[in-house]
């Protein structure tokens, strides 16, 4: 009770602030091809049940027809305006609509795309447990995932096989430990990415210590080693096909 009612008010206090920059935003992206500035994107919430994640629109229209869902910082199809949302994530200034209506949490895991949800393991599946959030501990870790899958031939694998298998495990770390003082730790320290990521990295990385993660999981917060492919928690293999 007391995370939903600190979720109501404070996306309620956000929009009200944040409304002078999503309005301008709002302008500049119809602006630029003269259709709707939000995009409604379809994601797996709580208990599995559908929602529409209100997005600012970073992309041309009907982007999501290609059939990729991951994007990566090279994608053609980011609008001159949707660089300057990626950057900044004004994109998800936008999902505190979400939030305000129960529908989304400012911490929580990340709502996936229906065709990865149907990827998870039994384990994986837990993460729907919770409602999804805005930010998490890998919102933060993962904040250059577009950097990560630039030049990708194929960016929704290469999610699957670099990025998910630790979305999950830090996602289904944080079921297990959260608590309304880890949400207000993980609110400052996304802020605090916008400014350094890498002291907002070395914060995280006290936090995971401090609450007794697993080592693998300590040393993907630092980032200071390359992604590899790695199995999903729940299995012993790594994916190879999203079909």
């Amino acid at each position: 009770m007391v995370k939903r009612i600190f979720d109501f008010l404070i996306a309620l206090i956000g929009l009200i602030l944040l409304s002078p920059i999503l309005l301008i935003f709002m302008f500049l992206i119809w602006l630029e091809d003269r259709h709707s500035p939000f995009y409604l994107a379809p994601r797996v919430g709580k208990n599995g049940k559908m929602f529409k994640m209100v997005k600012l629109r970073s992309m041309v229209v009907n982007a999501d027809k290609s059939g990729v869902d991951s994007t990566s910082s090279s994608d053609s199809r980011i609008t001159k305006i949707g660089y300057i949302i990626r950057k900044y994530k004004l994109d998800e200034f936008s999902q505190l609509i979400n939030v305000f209506i129960g529908q989304m949490s400012l911490v929580g895991p990340r709502p996936q795309v229906q065709r990865d949800v149907e990827l998870y393991t039994d384990i994986e599946k837990n993460l729907l447990d919770v409602n999804p959030g805005i930010t998490d501990f890998s919102s933060i870790i993962f904040s250059d995932e577009g950097e990560i899958l630039k030049d990708s031939k194929n960016p929704d694998l290469d999610y699957n096989q670099l990025i998910r298998p630790w979305k999950s495990r830090l996602g289904l770390f944080y079921i297990r430990n959260r608590s309304f003082f880890i949400d207000i730790k993980i609110i400052l320290m996304t802020i605090m990415a916008i400014v350094s990521k890498s002291k907002a990295l070395k914060s995280v990385n006290r936090q995971l210590v401090k609450l007794g993660a697993s080592k693998e999981l300590i040393d993907i917060a630092s980032r200071k080693d390359i992604l590899v492919p790695f199995p999903p928690p729940g299995s012993d293999e790594i994916v190879t096909s999203r079909d």
